[in-house]
């Protein structure tokens, strides 16, 4: 390959890395813990989320990938992840995010 070729192809990269980048968030509401979970005296827990992202910043949907324990914080996890806010990027887009909860009293 020869040097002119090498530059387009570290562009291309670039340019493919760039398209693949985190979208930036500029509003995070943090969920409640549930009243449900401290009834059952469950004190910790993950959620793993998937954001669908209009092009203009806001979450139009969230799916739960992953949850322990299962079904526990998913409501907490979908209502305040609705009103998270992304810097809009012209284009719809997903994201994951890891939440992780915990009431140690």
């Amino acid at each position: 390959m020869n040097i002119k070729s090498l530059t387009a192809l570290a562009a291309f990269a670039l340019a493919m890395g760039a398209a693949h980048a985190d979208p930036k968030v500029i509003k995070k509401v943090p969920p409640e813990f549930p009243r449900e979970a401290v009834q059952a005296s469950v004190t910790s827990g993950t959620v793993k989320a998937k954001l669908s992202i209009e092009a203009d910043g806001k979450v139009s949907a969230v799916d739960i990938v992953e949850a322990t324990p299962r079904k526990v914080f998913d409501r907490a996890v979908k209502s305040a992840l609705m009103d998270w806010r992304f810097e809009a990027s012209g284009e719809k887009q997903t994201h994951e995010v890891k939440l992780v909860f915990s009431n140690e009293d």
